[in-house]
């Protein structure tokens, strides 16, 4: 970063920070001072939350802005926001019943006029009280050029007429639109899933051109399939024509329904029957389809993702380095209050940044580093470049550090705790946990077709108290050799410690219940537990203990962490899917609610079972789907879910287009390629990326670094390597253009 210019002599006036007229600046005002500290420490806050620092930064607005953003107001808004989503569930039509099955399914509950509208009105108030300080805190300017915030107060607006078209009518409105408009106030809240949908959108384009191709490759090979298996007086091939390629929409669903392979190779087996030559026009559409073009269209939106996100993260970084470029220019007019001489000017004391770090709120281990460091900087001036370095702490993962071992004087003592700490001790550890799973399976295929009645559970019982005395004595010698709080300070250890408390638990319990196990030891019923629900779940903990294996591989631990990385960071994707299925599902109910018949023999208990027989094999009523319609929320979601997985989601298309209309296949298709072409793809996407960027930071690592770090992966810092870092000049120009800030040289 190239050193930092001499910046303006003096600030202008400005209502934000109030006139200076008249300060000497040889006697310091305090109120000034305290003014600077706390826009600084906002600054940083935004530094460390990437947020933009285009906000008013008078005393009050600050005030506001920290009380706006902390955890306490953030949480009451997740939580309106949660609530304002969740009204979909108990809403009419309400999910409240013990299944969607329309056979069984009896009259719902549904809540009384009122009472969800009074709800949503609240969250309206919430949300009206969001959306005023943002737009304040910003400032008329910034505002009008928010697209999120003009859609916000107009999503709010929209909302609310229809909410007083509802009450008017007393709850008996055919339509509610504003439910579709509700996923908008979890978007516009979460900032990254905004830079997300922002990527996606400028993703569309490039797959485009592989869609139009995957369209011309289905409709030529659906003109292909018509001429192919037309109309005939060969009473076999003709089954090819009577089943799938009657006619067009008919021959493009069968195909488009063979690119997903969930009809593979049902499609084929008329033809296929009749001349085995028909099986390569199947063949050529599946590779050409699904093995090359859908593959191609991963590549190219892991690629384009990749790049965009990669743009979208050197904003964030930018945000970054801006905050704390801003903070350490209003440090310096602090300093310029106390100094004349110009040399001084350019740099902020150690005193000041101390304090200014001591208001800010962020995580411990961080504020601890960044002071000491600011401590090694001695009493001169600290100036941009170091004030800039003194925050890369941020980006560094924390190294654990774990208390001392306790220290024995007795050499029997040393050799007990030399055992219990090496790492030979947990191998055979894991040795004994994999012993335990294998006689558990051992034991339970032996046992798999015997009834509860003629099971006899003492040799499952007796190897179980045999392991768990293995598994409390592991315990206890670790604890010696560790130390309690060393031994606690280690994740895995906790993870072990915990689950056997609790097996030594259950096992007390099933001794005090059912005595020492012993031959003939049959299941009986004390209390809510039988014997061997009770054996059942002890073993049921012994197999999650078995995942502690998973550390000391290195291979496995890195796919282990990757899942993990992918649940920490994965809340904007997850929160695009959660918009996505909210709006199908919204839109599925008002277009398929209440079609899907009730048997008329509902009430037979072998229904299904009786008239299978007579219904067409693979059919909606045959395969007995009736559990997934779209009369409530929660059905429709469950619904989606199974078309997204693809799997017989031609039994969907055929059902709901024979109940409805032909057209309802649109709809499917559109989730198709929203949910399992786009979203799954961009998840592939971050796999791979997450993946490859933690096997490269494994590779580089030796393996001692790797057991010291505790590697969390963000998606700020996995592109942290190929990002641009700010230069001093754009920082300083985009700190001149700061709507709130007035600066000149």
């Amino acid at each position: 970063m190239m050193e930092r210019q001499p910046l303006l002599r003096s600030w202008c006036a400005n209502p934000d920070f109030g006139s200076q007229e008249g300060v000497d600046v040889g006697e310091p005002a305090p109120e000034v001072d305290n003014l600077h500290i706390k826009q600084a420490v906002v600054f940083i806050e935004d530094a460390i939350q990437y947020r933009s620092i285009d906000h008013r930064v008078d005393a009050r607005s600050l005030q506001l802005y920290r009380w706006y953003y902390s955890e306490g107001c953030q949480w009451l808004l997740n939580v309106t926001i949660f609530v304002n989503l969740a009204l979909a569930f108990i809403e009419k039509p309400s999910s409240l019943s013990s299944t969607s099955d329309v056979r069984y399914r009896g009259s719902d509950w549904q809540p009384p006029c009122g009472l969800t509208e009074s709800l949503e009105f609240v969250t309206f108030l919430l949300f009206i009280a969001d959306v005023s300080v943002k737009s304040y805190l910003v400032g008329w300017n910034e505002f009008v050029k928010s697209k999120w915030l003009v859609g916000y107060i107009l999503v709010i607006a929209f909302s609310l007429a229809d909410w007083s078209v509802s009450v008017v009518l007393m709850c008996e409105e055919g339509l509610r639109l504003r439910r579709l408009l509700r996923p908008f106030f979890l978007l516009q809240n979460s900032s990254l899933m905004k830079k997300t949908l922002k990527c996606i959108r400028r993703t569309l384009p490039e797959m485009a051109s592989v869609m139009l191709l995957l369209a011309l490759h289905l409709c030529l090979f659906t003109m292909f399939g018509m001429l192919l298996f037309a109309h005939s007086k060969d009473s076999k091939l003709d089954q090819e024509w009577s089943r799938y390629f009657r006619n067009l929409p008919d021959s493009l669903t069968s195909l488009l329904v063979l690119l997903t392979t969930a009809n593979n190779p049902d499609v084929m087996i008329p033809a296929y029957s009749v001349h085995r030559a028909y099986s390569l026009f199947f063949i050529f559409f599946t590779f050409i389809g699904s093995f090359i073009l859908m593959n191609l269209l991963t590549a190219i939106i892991y690629n384009q993702f990749r790049g965009y996100l990669m743009k979208s993260v050197q904003a964030s970084l930018l945000r970054r380095r801006l905050g704390i470029r801003a903070a350490f220019e209003v440090l310096t007019l602090h300093r310029h209050l106390h100094y004349q001489d110009i040399t001084q000017m350019i740099s902020v004391d150690s005193e000041t940044v101390l304090q200014v770090l001591e208001e800010v709120k962020m995580d411990e281990y961080y504020k601890m580093t960044i002071a000491e460091k600011v401590k090694c900087c001695g009493d001169g001036g600290i100036s941009a470049e170091c004030f800039q370095k003194l925050f890369d702490e941020l980006d560094k993962d924390p190294i654990k550090q774990h208390p001392p071992q306790p220290v024995y004087q007795w050499r029997l003592l040393q050799i007990l705790q030399l055992c219990g700490s090496h790492r030979y001790f947990d191998y055979l550890g894991n040795l004994v946990s994999l012993a335990n799973l294998l006689s558990i399976c051992v034991i339970l295929m032996v046992d798999a077709e015997k009834p509860g009645t003629d099971r006899d559970d003492f040799s499952l019982g007796a190897i179980n108290v045999c392991f768990i005395l293995y598994y409390l004595l592991e315990m206890g010698l670790k604890i010696f050799s560790l130390g309690l709080k060393s031994y606690i300070s280690y994740p895995s250890n906790i993870f072990d410690g915990l689950l056997t408390i609790i097996l030594l638990v259950l096992e007390i319990a099933t001794l005090a219940l059912y005595s020492f196990p012993h031959p003939g030891w049959m299941p009986e019923v004390h209390g809510l537990l039988s014997l061997w629900e009770m054996v059942r779940l002890v073993n049921m903990f012994i197999v999650f203990r078995f995942l502690r294996i998973i550390p000391n591989m290195k291979v496995m631990a890195l796919v282990a962490g990757t899942v993990l990385d992918l649940v920490k960071n994965l809340r904007a994707f997850a929160g695009i899917l959660v918009v996505v299925y909210y709006v199908f599902a919204i839109i599925g109910i008002e277009l398929f609610r209440g079609v899907v018949p009730r048997p008329a023999n509902a009430s037979d208990a072998t229904v299904g079972i009786s008239d299978n027989g007579t219904l067409s094999c693979g059919s909606y009523e045959q395969l007995e789907y009736w559990a997934n319609n779209f009369n409530d929320f929660a059905a429709s979601l469950v619904t989606l879910w199974n078309v997204m997985v693809v799997n017989n989601w031609q039994v969907f298309l055929d059902a709901f287009s024979r109940y409805t209309n032909p057209w309802a296949k649109l709809y499917f298709v559109a989730w198709w390629l929203v949910s399992a072409v786009i979203w799954v793809n961009l998840f592939v996407a971050l796999i791979l990326e997450n993946f490859i960027h933690k096997w490269d930071r494994s590779c580089q690592n030796s393996l001692s670094a790797a057991q010291q770090v505790e590697y969390h992966m963000t998606v700020q810092l996995m592109f942290r390597e190929d990002l641009e870092e700010p230069t001093d000049e754009e920082l300083l120009d985009r700190l001149h253009h700061h709507p709130h800030l007035n600066l000149s040289r």
